[in-house]
Order: structure tokens, then C-alpha cells, then sequence
């Protein structure tokens, strides 16, 4: 390489370096600006009021956030394909989970989600209490997660499942978890998949929180096939599995197409 080239190489290096720390500061002081907000209204607010605002606050704070992001960072979203959903009604909404960056994308586009979430993010100072405003639902009982995502839906909302249960390890897809068929079966609605894929692994279970993101980052959402409410949970949960691995599997698009 000559001078000239490495001294691009190092600065577009930094550049990837600030973009992170910059994302990454951004996303927190948006959560840590709500909730105070949202850890106040929680015990004031009638649940359903509480839902509905919660929901919508977090849609509005994460669409800004990547508009932001798509601005000055080298970050390209296409999400278009999920407004769909919007007044679609319930739905069970089935994603593939490659990044942390995956709810976000979600809820920015859809007002109207219930995210089954991990009891440590309930819990978490950053989004505990705006999580628990909107009326998202701990993974931690499968009891309850029934119980309660039969009571969301039946009021008209959207649940958000991450049938892996965590960030993707072995790629394109883990094992799926069994929780996902018995949800559609015991709530008798259709399961709809969202097929997200991204050009690099950013912020996925392997990639360390302070490592920088390889740019461009291209980040695109598709809509799947949907499934209807299943007399066999355990069919189901291997249909998902055998469905989601193959569309996965596919070559991915030139993105600089898109």
C-alpha cells in the first residue's frame, strides 16, 4: 500500500471507531430521556393508556434514532416493508435476530408492538421502565407469556417474538425455541415472519459491544410468509425453522442496488 492509502485506510478506521461510540451514546441518552418520564406515568396511567403511549413513545424515539444514524453515520435502512403490518391487526410478528439493533428496527415502524423481552432488559436502568409502561411481556414464565400476549391481542396488538430467544451464534439461524408454536396455538393467531438481514453482523452475539461496525451498513427488513394459527405447535416450530433457514440461506441482494 502506498502512504496515501493507508492514511485513508486509518482515518476511515476512525471514522468507523466514532460512528460507534457515537450510535451507541446516542441510543442511550434517548432511553435515559425517557424514562424518567415513562418510570412516572407507570403507576399513574390506566394500563391501556400507559400501553398505547409507552408503545408509541418508543416508536417515535427509535425512528429518530435511526434517521440520525442514516444521516450522518453510514448506516442504510430499508424498512418500508414492515408498513405493512401496521393495520394489519393482531399478529404474532416471528423475526430472525442477527443484531441488537433488530427490536429497534421493529418498533420504529410498527406503534402498535409488544415485545416478549428478557427479564434482564426489563429490569435494565436504560429500558426497563419504558419497557414496562408499554406493557412488554418478561420471557421468563411461559405461563404468563401466554396469558398475557392472549390479552394483548385480543386488544388489538401486534406481538413481537424472537423465536431464537437470543442473537443469532450459529448462522443463518439458530434452533427455534418450541415457546413460539405453543404462543400461536394457545392464541389461536396467525404468525407472521420478518426476514431481517444485514451486510455485517454489527452488535450480534459475537460481536463485541465496542468493536466498530464495518461501513456501509446495510440493514434491510422483508416480510415473510405467514402462517396460520396451528393445531400442532411442535409442526409449527419446525415449519418456522425449515422456512426460516432457507429464506436465510439465500445469496444475499447487491445491496447498492437497493
Amino acid at each position: 500500500m502506498t502512504e496515501r492509502t493507508l492514511q485513508v485506510s486509518a482515518l476511515w478506521r476512525a471514522y468507523e471507531y466514532a460512528v460507534m461510540f457515537f450510535g451507541l451514546t446516542l441510543l442511550a441518552l434517548i432511553c435515559l430521556i425517557w424514562f424518567p418520564v415513562a418510570m412516572l406515568l407507570y403507576p399513574v396511567l390506566p394500563r391501556r393508556a400507559g400501553a398505547t403511549l409507552g408503545r408509541r413513545a418508543i416508536t417515535v424515539g427509535f425512528r429518530a434514532y435511526l434517521r440520525i444514524v442514516s444521516g450522518l453515520c453510514s448506516f442504510r435502512f430499508d424498512l418500508s416493508e414492515l408498513d405493512q403490518l401496521r393495520d394489519q391487526g393482531p399478529l404474532i410478528i416471528a423475526a430472525n435476530h442477527p443484531s441488537l439493533l433488530d427490536a429497534v428496527m421493529i418498533t420504529s415502524r410498527l406503534p402498535n408492538v409488544v415485545c416478549v423481552t428478557k427479564s434482564s432488559l426489563m429490569d435494565s436502568l436504560l429500558f426497563g421502565a419504558a419497557a414496562r409502561l408499554a406493557r412488554y411481556l418478561r420471557s421468563d414464565s411461559a405461563f404468563h407469556v401466554i396469558q398475557l400476549s392472549r390479552e394483548a391481542l385480543a386488544e388489538g396488538a401486534q406481538l413481537l417474538v424472537f423465536p431464537e430467544g437470543t442473537r443469532t451464534r450459529q448462522f443463518p439461524i439458530d434452533t427455534l425455541n418450541p415457546m413460539i408454536g405453543l404462543i400461536a396455538r394457545r392464541t389461536g393467531a396467525s404468525v407472521q415472519t420478518v426476514l431481517l438481514e444485514l451486510s455485517t453482523p454489527y452488535l450480534g452475539k459475537d460481536w463485541p459491544l465496542f468493536r466498530r461496525p464495518t461501513l456501509p451498513l446495510h440493514c434491510k427488513a422483508r416480510l415473510g410468509r405467514r402462517f396460520q394459527p396451528p393445531t400442532d405447535q411442535v409442526a409449527l416450530t419446525a415449519e418456522l425453522d425449515a422456512y426460516f433457514r432457507q429464506e436465510l440461506a439465500q445469496p444475499k441482494r447487491d445491496h447498492d442496488d437497493e
